[in-house]
């Protein structure tokens, strides 16, 4: 007889018809019998299908089950009778076809199983219920591989095509995103900072030249949307959000060694920025968008202070003399506007000025010797002492300069004497 069609004229529980009982036990006493038909549970389970085969006509098959299992099986039973198309509609939930699919396997109820593996294979799932999934779908071998489809590795051209889907999105390349795109957008920077973790596969993408491309394409688009909003007219949301989003640019290019293409986008528009947030109109008014620039400037400055970053010494001195002012003006002014103001959020905090003073130091030793005697005359025509303390860089200026002029009469003398000697 055909199994989809085994199920017609038997009933579970019609007494009238029963030839066999199933007795369901567990450890704490609980018990249940279900009426059942030898024929329909012999064709659907080889388990049941070699109990039959040593039990007699009329007798029951008394099972045990563990307190955990016992509803599970009760589910089985009742889905023996079962038309094999209709199962899905009595499969209820992920958690329950998850225990009768281990039941099924046990039992060779291959039907059922079946059933069981296609529910969960479309279901969705929660986290809790994926990790129970791999789990136990782990234990179960290649039967229930199907189930893990969704959450198999994918080969690298395909985390690639998503990577740089996801990088178009999140850099709004094609256009801005549409009305309520920004959450969706952040999402997308979101996961691709977490593609970015550590794992073996990722470098293979960041450092493939077409990701490449695509982010430095990302990375321009931001920084004209940023300068078209900077010299279109000030909208300090918008504003923001160019900010936030080179902000987050910070965080990924890193690891795919582009950060210097960052720096020098940044460093071209550094005189724009300025002379808008330094407009008399502005005053008092955008703490946010200054404090941002600060910090975005900071990570720069970093970046090239501590050799992450090589840029000819032009350029170096060009990113100091243009940042350096305005980061010593701008500093005591949001410490008094946050001692006057409790709920003022924009102080740079002692992390800030060690990192953004540290590389500035920094940046400064590595200038050639009179660049660094220009910077230092400016730092001590002004209120020395203030920050950025460059006592450190003035320190090892004094002692460099005395040491090269006495290298330098060193090496005279020593010419000298060969011309006598000669």
């Amino acid at each position: 007889m055909d199994k989809a069609g085994s199920t017609k004229g038997y009933k579970l529980g019609d007494r009238s018809t029963s030839d066999i009982i199933l007795i369901l036990r567990n450890s704490e006493g609980r018990s249940e019998q279900f009426y059942s038909h030898s024929f329909l549970l012999s064709s659907k389970s080889k388990f049941f299908a070699d109990k039959l085969d040593i039990t007699n006509p009329n007798e029951s098959i008394d099972i045990n089950v563990s307190v955990l299992n016992y509803d599970h099986y009760v589910s089985l039973i009742k889905l023996l009778y079962i038309a094999s198309d209709l199962q899905f509609d009595h499969l209820d939930s992920v958690k329950s076809a998850l225990g009768i699919l281990q039941l099924a396997i046990s039992l060779s109820c291959e039907e059922i199983a079946n059933n069981c593996i296609q529910f969960l294979e479309a279901s969705p799932w929660e986290e809790k219920e994926e990790e129970e999934i791999v789990k136990v779908v782990s234990k179960l071998g290649p039967i229930g591989m199907p189930i893990l489809a969704r959450i198999q590795p994918v080969d690298s051209n395909a985390t690639k095509n998503v990577f740089i889907s996801a990088v178009r999105f999140a850099t709004s390349i094609g256009g801005q995103c549409p009305p309520f795109g920004d959450e969706i957008k952040t999402s997308a920077q979101e996961q691709i900072e977490y593609m970015l973790g550590e794992d073996k596969d990722m470098p293979i993408i960041t450092t493939d030249d077409e990701v490449k491309s695509v982010v430095k394409t990302g990375m321009s688009n931001i920084f004209s949307l940023f300068e078209a909003e900077l010299t279109n007219g000030i909208s300090e949301d918008r504003l923001m959000h160019c900010l936030s989003d080179l902000e987050w640019m910070c965080n990924i290019i890193p690891k795919m060694d582009l950060m210097k293409e960052f720096v020098s986008n940044w460093l071209e528009i550094s005189t724009t920025i300025l002379r808008i947030i330094e407009d008399d109109k502005l005053d008092s008014l955008m703490w946010g968008l200054k404090f941002k620039v600060i910090e975005i400037t900071g990570k720069a400055l970093e970046a090239v202070g501590y050799g992450n970053v090589i840029l000819a010494s032009p350029c170096r001195v060009r990113l100091l003399k243009t940042w350096l002012p305005y980061i010593r003006k701008i500093k005591p002014i949001l410490d008094a506007k946050s001692e006057k103001e409790i709920s003022f959020g924009y102080k740079m905090d002692e992390d800030l000025c060690q990192s953004i003073e540290g590389a500035i130091v920094s940046l400064v030793l590595a200038l050639p010797s009179n660049d660094q005697a220009d910077i230092l005359t400016e730092w001590m025509k002004s209120e020395r002492g203030k920050y950025p303390d460059l006592s450190e860089a003035f320190e090892v200026w004094c002692y460099r300069t005395k040491s090269a002029k006495r290298r330098l009469m060193e090496g005279l003398d020593r010419v000298g004497n060969s011309s006598v000697s000669l």
